[in-house]
């Protein structure tokens, strides 16, 4: 069947599925990650601001706050792809897993950065939250992906 390459397959194998994602290749595609019983592509768009969208997101604190963002999406098990910390908003393009929901994923990071950045830069408790409740996410496929991280790298000249 000449054009039906790309349509998932299925076959038993010792009473385990195994899940081929791409019948027609023999490598997992660009971007995919695989553990032992799936096949993924969760990428995550998120952005989020500072309470009042004040410029608080800068010098020491930007470098911090770069810092614990990859600290703990390694803890959850995510991968950051792309990464843009502006004075007053932060885009961030992150690889998830199917155990953890996009909030989860954005809660976990709001609130371990704001305990630690508050606790280490006494001038963000001025503010009632460093962060507002709200954020944006998008999902984002293959194509997509390219896109955002084209975006995001874009973000990092307009500060």
């Amino acid at each position: 069947m000449g054009g039906m390459n790309c349509v998932p397959t299925f076959r038993w194998v010792d009473s385990a599925i195994l899940y081929t994602v791409f019948s027609s290749t023999k490598h997992m595609p660009h971007g995919y990650q695989k553990t032992e019983t799936t096949v993924r592509f969760m990428n995550y768009h998120f952005v989020w601001c500072p309470k009042y969208r004040r410029k608080v997101l800068i010098n020491r604190v930007a470098e911090r706050l770069e810092d614990l963002i990859h600290e703990k999406a390694a803890q959850l098990g995510c991968r950051i792809v792309k990464l843009s910390i502006a004075p007053d908003h932060v885009h961030l393009f992150i690889q998830g897993t199917p155990l953890l929901s996009p909030n989860r994923i954005i809660g976990e990071i709001k609130g371990y950065s704001s305990r630690l950045l508050r606790k280490e830069f006494p001038e963000l408790l001025k503010m009632p939250t460093l962060w507002t409740r709200s954020y944006f996410v998008s999902t984002a496929g293959n194509v997509n992906s390219k896109a955002a991280e084209h975006y995001i790298e874009a973000q990092k000249g307009s500060k």
